[in-house]
């Protein structure tokens, strides 16, 4: 595949079934739910041999995104393309209509506890809609041990040892690896390691209708990755990079991933010299120059830059919000 030939790139959405999920990502994108079973997932970008995204449009409509990075390694990462053999983020919208297991999930140091081919899984969240029953448990009480933690799950008072708040639209959420974390009655964006392992530590004594039967527990794997030093987890307060063309605020920055949130109406620049960005629109319309060519971007659009594509205009048709994600060494 010559460079020339990649462009701003869609991908068809990948819904999960969750017991835990709901409707509601229907009003977020134009790919139709399938069936009548609760969608809690859909994965907008994954470079995994399980669930690949596979381009939706254009040219390259068909291919996965593992092939696009197998065949033009350096026009897809730019300079990170020595760094990584996949993608090394899965992005993913969440409805969490019920509330999401207790759970933790492994550094990429607890290597005894991360399959062969997995990473560690360091993720972030940012609330698009919240509910009225909507709340967020991220970390632990000061105080919790093991022992006090092992009996609150014998006697179903987990919650008493998780801090938590109420979330609003636009808050956004660092849940480093190691992490005990859950929420419930949210729509969120999710940025996370390539990473699907996880460890449920309590489940709210949900039952899986598929089953009849409560989901298994991985209570001795989680108690081994906890971080029983992670205190409350708050969401992050933005930083303002730049007001003018567009309000451009740092959300999160961490080693495996960084984001943006970019608002205005006025002409703005995305992408970057010899790096990828993915761009998540979450608000308003506009379209996307590149080439003489134009790509429409709407609320729930999720569009991929490959490194070799760079800067590009976006102009907005009345007020817009976009999320920018970049790789590490674009954070």
């Amino acid at each position: 595949m010559k460079p020339s030939t990649l462009y701003p790139l869609r991908f068809e959405p990948i819904y999960q079934y969750r017991l835990w999920g709901g409707w509601r990502l229907a009003e977020w994108l134009t790919a139709p739910l399938p069936g009548d079973e609760p969608i809690g997932e859909a994965w907008l970008l994954s470079d995994r041999d399980d669930h690949p995204s596979v381009v939706s449009e254009g040219p390259l409509q068909g291919q996965t995104l593992g092939q696009l990075i197998d065949q033009s390694p350096e026009p897809v990462l730019g300079k990170l393309a020595g760094r990584f053999h996949r993608f090394p983020l899965l992005l993913k919208f969440l409805d969490v209509n019920d509330t999401l297991s207790v759970q933790v999930h492994p550094s990429d140091r607890q290597t005894q506890y991360i399959p062969a081919g997995e990473t560690g899984k360091t993720e972030a969240w940012v609330v698009l809609e919240a509910g009225t029953k909507s709340r967020i448990y991220a970390g632990l009480n000061l105080g919790t041990t093991s022992e006090n933690l092992r009996d609150a799950i014998t006697n179903g008072t987990v919650a008493d040892h998780l801090p938590s708040f109420r979330p609003k639209s636009g808050d956004s959420v660092l849940i480093p690896a190691g992490s005990v974390h859950s929420l419930g009655d949210l729509v969120v964006f999710e940025v996370q390691q390539n990473s699907d392992v996880t460890f449920r530590l309590y489940d709210w004594n949900h039952i899986d209708s598929k089953t009849g039967q409560p989901r298994p527990l991985q209570v001795q794997q989680a108690m081994a990755c906890i971080d029983f030093e992670q205190g409350a987890i708050e969401p992050v307060m933005p930083i303002v990079e730049d007001q003018a063309p567009v309000l451009r605020e740092r959300l999160l920055s961490c080693e495996y991933f960084g984001l943006r949130r970019l608002s205005g109406d006025s002409p703005f620049t995305v992408g970057a010299t010899r790096e990828p960005r993915v761009l998540v629109s979450i608000g308003g319309e506009g379209q996307l120059e590149h080439d003489g060519a134009n790509y429409d971007l709407g609320k729930g659009d999720v569009i991929l830059l490959p490194a070799v594509v760079g800067a590009c205009c976006c102009r907005p048709r009345g007020a817009m919000i976009l999320l920018e994600l970049s790789l590490p060494e674009g954070a």
